[in-house]
């Protein structure tokens, strides 16, 4: 069986048509599992959503920034964690559709399958078990730790899954244990380079396959739109996230 995994797309509808133009040419692809933060950073916010929930071969779960917006538009506490953002998220909050606040509300955190009695486990990042149900507010997340086998190995310590897929720190993170896989295909919406990285994940009885992707796109009129739409901290976020790449 063949899964697809992309995470971290925030609000850049042009990379995720790019990739999710790639898949629809395949005829190989059983389900796409998407790791949180559709939304924040980007300016796509709706067509993002609408394109997600239109699809009936997407599975999504939230992140940190998808649950402070939300948290907003609820009346709720918003992270202190998040207190350099919360300008910017009420930015995203004022110009969603607010049609899709029940929606984001119904998905879930986490999301465990099994697939050819393998065991795999999809989260936007680790959490703590009693931190499962903390609001987002209470900063749920752990803190982020650089990649490598090691660190990931504490990371999720006690976790006893085949494969874990898990987003929030944008670079690739790709290791293997003795027992365990750990995959972030790195972000989707939030590149140095007008491409946007995904990955093809085989699931077989007795072996995972991972294969690295990434979906070449223009971003040119992606990256004019933070400023025609006067998006707030808008130079700041095209050189953290973008790699400056209007200035090239």
């Amino acid at each position: 069986m063949k899964i697809v995994v992309f995470t971290d797309i925030h609000g850049n509808a042009s990379a995720l048509k790019a990739v999710l133009s790639e898949l629809d040419k395949r005829q190989d692809i059983e389900h796409i599992y998407c790791l949180g933060d559709m939304i924040g950073i980007g300016p796509d916010t709706n067509e993002v959503l609408k394109t997600l929930f239109g699809r009936n071969d997407v599975s999504m779960i939230t992140g940190n920034h998808d649950e402070a917006v939300l948290a907003l538009l609820k009346g709720e506490e918003h992270p202190l964690s998040h207190s350099h953002a919360k300008e910017h998220h009420q930015w995203i909050a004022d110009n969603m559709d607010k049609d899709f606040v029940p929606k984001l509300e119904q998905l879930p955190r986490t999301i465990n399958l099994t697939i050819e009695e393998k065991s795999i486990l999809f989260i936007h990042y680790h959490i703590d078990r009693m931190k499962l149900d903390y609001h987002i507010s209470q900063d749920p997340f752990s803190k982020i730790v650089e990649p490598s086998l090691e660190n990931l190995t504490s990371l999720f310590q006690g976790n006893k899954e085949d494969l874990i897929c898990f987003g929030h720190h944008h670079p690739l993170h790709y290791f293997e244990s003795d027992n365990i896989i750990y995959l972030n295909p790195g972000s989707l919406g939030c590149n140095s380079k007008p491409t946007a990285p995904y990955s093809i994940v085989e699931i077989k009885k007795d072996k995972i396959f991972v294969n690295l992707k990434e979906a070449p796109y223009d971003n040119t009129s992606f990256l004019a739109s933070y400023g025609l739409l006067q998006v707030p901290e808008r130079d700041f976020l095209i050189k953290a996230f973008h790699g400056n790449q209007l200035k090239h």
